[in-house]
This record gives structure tokens, C-alpha cells and sequence, in this order.
């Protein structure tokens, strides 16, 4: 696991051209493993226009070429699997086993589904007495989080390149080992000097130069719904479009007649996992009233098989938070869930015990939530379940849509009918009916607040498209 001291641009790791660096932090131990650096406006300047010629050559490239290269890119980050989950785990903390299993299988399979798309989607169709193209927009300003790092990379990189755009990358600044590895995997399939490029930096630098800039056609983004709104702003200015996946409060409804216990514990476990830092969590558990107090018990003793640890012990199934500032915001958000009256469970705002070394949080539980609460109604992001009770199936839809976000939820009922028609009065990009595995091939995405468009599959690739029509 070496840092570059360069940005890919152009086909070639090239020299940045500011000083600055930005240290990466394991945060299990809080030592520092490397240094990247802080790209400036001119390193975002020289990715865009190295992006902007290779664009017409990109765009032309048959369906087929451009599927080859992205297999080419599949095979380069699967040979490279391992590699790639050691450097989640040094820079996020993700516990080993889940890096291999999600931070590198999934972004790998993610790619080679793009592959299949690049070769049988129609690009072109007929409606009447047009022929309606669809063409790639452009150059592509690609920013990412650092929750699941390389996975989100390639659910943008990958489309973007399948429906012929370039593309300029900017990763975040906690996880940017992993954007470097993805970086090489490209250099390795194949795939022409300047269609991919990367700028490390800091967001209110490198990430708003790539925003602004009058060369990228579209800016996609996840991240914080602050940062989105602004970035969101910024392209709206320019008449730019824009691909935002922002944050999330979902809700995991169990109706009367569902498995409580399956339910609660796939719930606890889907908002534990990555240590909570996941968007489309689950992190409001929502039960009736007259199993609300068993419900609390089973997440309690669900919580208790969650003890924070050390990512390489193959025991441990929760690692650190990301940094000693994310840390601080998740413990600030249970004391002042503690102050609003919630009741603790599990967990708290102390250091886990034995764990004072590393950016470690306490899994939470948290009963008496009441919907107007500030943990019932803000993100998180990390290890925390609130508990709110329902009185029937009105006040549950109510609770449930009660936040501004709209991005994933989850719904429990012996009756998968029942389960379905509640999960169609939700206001939310995705829905999980008794406990429906994630798939690549469905879109993802927000209502309200959660965000602007969709990524993953087909509709993925479409956020990449314009639409041009032929009359005959």
C-alpha cells in the first residue's frame, strides 16, 4: 500500500502543482500510513482539459470497445481484491472480512455489470417517425465519499465510461489510498490517457474547482445533503447537470404481524454494519405499541454482540469511525439524544471500554424516541438505533415519512401484500420487504432531500445520457 505522490491526469501519474499534502489516518490507531496531495484549481484545470480531448475519441468508440475496457478494468480491480480491502480496512477501519466481502467484491461485480450494460443497452431507439439517440454528456466531475469508497467510485466511473463520457475524479480526502489502487486497475485495462483522471485535495478546494469548473458537463456527487445543496446551487448557476446522492433517516417498519425478532435483529445488524456509516441505514426502528417493550430487549441484547475491535481480529464485527471528528459528532449526537429525553440501552457517549486508542464510538440503542427529537430526525452516520413507537398503521407511514430525507427503508410483515401496499405509501428511493437482499441491477437513490437522480443498472447509466431525436 503506497501513496502516490502525483495525480493521475492524462494517462500518466503526473507531479501536483501545489506543496501541500494531506496525511491518511488509520483510525484504529490513529497512525498516520501515508500522503497524498492536496490538489489546487490548476491540478482540476490540467484533469479537465486532459478529460475534454479525450472525449470525442471516447464518445466514439463503439458500444462494445468501450465494454471491453471496462471488463479489462473488472478483471484489474478482482486481481487486486485483496489489495484493495487491506487498504479500506488501513484507511476507513471497515472490519476486514466485510472489506473483502463489500468494499471489494461488490464495486468489482458493480463493474462488470457495467460491462454487460456498455454491450446490450440501445443507444438507440425508435418512436414513431424518429430515431431517438441517446449520447453521452460530456466530461463528468465525479465526487465521492469515503464511506464505501472504492464502491462508490465505480458506481460512477463505470456508468459514466459505459455511456462514453470522461471522467475527472475527486475522492475525499479520508480514503483517497483506495481512488489511487482504482486509478492503476485503469491504467491496467486499457483505457485511454485522459478518459479517467484523478485530482486528490480537499473538498472546498479540488472538490468545489471540479464543481465550478466551465469544462465538466456533469457533476455527480454523494455525500452530505449540505455539501449537495451547495454543489446542487452551483451547477443550477451554470445550467450544468447535476447527480446527487445525499444522506438519509430510513425507516425499518415492523407491521403487527411480523417476525419481530428476525426483524429487529436484521435491522441492528444494517445499521452496525461499516460502523453505521452507511446513508441508507436503517436507523429508525419503527414498532407498535404492544410489542414496543420487547422490541427494546432484543435490539438490547442484538447490540451486545457488537464489541467494538481491532479490523484485522476476524472477530470483531465493528470497527472505529472514520476520524476523530466523526467520532465527536457521533458522540455529540447521543449526548444530545440523552438530553432530549431518550432513554440509552446500549452504549453511550464513553469511549468503548479498552478502546481509548483509535476513533472507537459505542454501539447505541436508544428507547423513548419521539419523531420530533434531533436523533429521530438528523443523519448520524455511525454505530446509533433509535426506537420509536407506532399506534397504528396511518401513525407509522407518518412517523416513517416524517424527515426530510427519502433515500432506503425496510418493511416486516407475515403478509407480503400487506408489507407491499405500506411500502408504496413511503416516501423513499428503495424499500427492503422482510429483509430483500441489495441489488446491483435496481436503482438507487433519494426522494426529497436524499437527493437528485439515481445510480446502479440501466437508470444509472441514463444519468450519464442526453437525448438527441431524428425525424424522418
Amino acid at each position: 500500500m503506497k501513496a502516490h505522490d502525483g495525480m493521475y491526469i492524462d494517462g500518466d501519474w503526473r507531479p501536483p502543482v501545489g506543496t501541500g499534502t494531506i496525511e491518511v489516518v488509520n483510525p484504529a490507531d490513529e497512525q498516520v500510513i501515508g500522503l497524498v496531495p492536496a490538489g489546487v484549481a490548476e491540478d482540476v484545470d490540467a484533469a479537465v482539459a486532459a478529460a475534454r480531448a479525450a472525449f470525442p475519441g471516447w464518445a466514439a468508440t463503439p458500444p462494445a470497445g468501450r465494454a471491453a475496457r471496462i471488463a479489462a478494468l473488472r478483471d484489474a480491480l478482482a486481481a487486486r481484491r485483496d489489495e484493495i480491502a487491506e487498504t479500506v480496512t488501513a484507511e476507513l477501519g471497515s472490519p476486514l472480512g466485510f472489506a473483502q466481502k463489500v468494499h471489494a467484491d461488490l464495486p468489482i461485480a458493480v463493474a462488470g455489470g457495467y460491462a454487460e450494460l456498455a454491450a446490450t443497452y440501445a443507444f438507440e431507439e425508435k418512436v414513431g417517425n424518429s430515431t431517438v439517440l441517446h449520447e453521452p454528456v460530456g466530461v463528468v466531475g465525479a465526487i465521492t465519499p469515503w464511506n464505501y469508497p472504492l464502491h462508490q467510485i465505480v458506481a460512477k466511473v463505470a456508468a459514466a465510461l459505459a455511456a462514453g463520457c470522461t471522467v475527472v475524479l475527486k475522492p475525499a480526502e479520508d480514503t483517497p489510498l483506495v481512488a489511487q489502487l482504482f486509478a492503476e486497475a485503469v491504467h491496467e485495462a486499457g483505457v485511454p490517457a485522459g478518459v479517467f483522471n484523478l485530482v486528490t485535495g480537499l473538498g472546498p478546494v479540488a472538490g468545489q474547482a471540479l464543481a465550478e469548473h466551465d469544462g465538466v458537463d456533469l457533476v455527480s456527487f454523494t455525500g452530505s445533503t449540505a455539501v449537495g445543496r451547495r454543489i446542487g446551487a452551483v451547477a443550477g448557476g451554470a445550467v450544468k447537470r447535476v447527480a446527487l446522492e445525499l444522506g438519509g433517516k430510513s425507516a425499518n417498519v415492523i407491521l403487527p404481524s411480523a417476525d419481530l425478532a428476525r426483524a429487529v435483529s436484521v435491522g441492528v445488524a444494517n445499521v452496525f454494519a461499516n460502523s453505521g456509516q452507511t446513508c441508507s441505514a436503517w436507523t429508525r426502528i419503527l414498532v407498535d405499541a404492544a410489542r414496543y417493550d420487547e422490541a427494546v430487549e432484543l435490539a438490547r441484547q442484538a447490540a451486545a454482540k457488537y464489541v467494538p475491535g481491532d479490523p484485522h481480529d476476524a472477530a470483531s464485527r465493528l470497527g472505529p469511525v472514520v476520524s476523530a471528528r466523526q467520532r465527536d459528532r457521533v458522540r455529540g449526537y447521543i449526548e444530545q439524544g440523552a438530553a432530549e429525553g431518550a432513554r440509552i440501552v446500549a452504549g453511550g457517549p464513553e469511549a468503548p471500554e479498552g478502546r481509548e486508542t483509535g476513533y472507537y464510538v459505542r454501539p447505541t440503542v436508544f428507547a423513548d424516541v419521539t419523531p420530533e427529537m434531533t436523533i429521530a430526525q438528523e443523519e448520524i452516520f455511525g454505530p446509533v438505533i433509535t426506537i420509536l413507537k407506532y399506534e397504528d398503521e396511518d401513525d407509522a407511514v407518518r412517523i416513517a415519512n416524517g424527515t426530510v430525507y427519502g433515500l432506503a427503508g425496510a418493511v416486516w410483515s407475515a403478509d407480503e401484500d400487506e408489507a407491499v401496499a405500506f411500502a408504496r405509501r413511503l416516501e423513499t428511493g428503495q424499500v427492503d420487504i422482510n429483509g430483500g437482499r441489495f441489488n446491483l441491477l435496481a436503482p438507487f437513490g433519494g426522494y426529497k432531500q436524499s437527493g437528485v437522480g439515481r445510480e446502479l443498472g440501466a437508470h444509472g447509466l441514463t444519468e450519464y445520457l442526453q437525448t438527441k431525436s431524428l425525424q424522418f
